[in-house]
């Protein structure tokens, strides 16, 4: 065996899931992101910009389907 070939590891699972930020203004605007489900395990809660009626929002977290 070459002593420089690097030897592939057995990795564990990521700690992060993809999240859907979904507005609440209701225009079905959405952000994704990813979260880390060990360092924050309550749902996120963001106000962003929803560009379809020009405001800051509420942006709350919903599940990826």
């Amino acid at each position: 065996m070459n002593p420089t070939a690097v030897l592939n590891m057995a990795r564990g699972k990521g700690k992060t899931i993809p999240i859907k930020l979904l507005s609440s203004a209701g225009t079905g605007y959405f952000y994704t992101t990813r979260r880390n489900v060990t360092r924050t395990p309550e749902k996120f809660k963001f106000v962003k910009y929803d560009p379809i009626v020009r405001r800051r929002v509420l942006f709350t977290e919903h599940k990826i389907k």
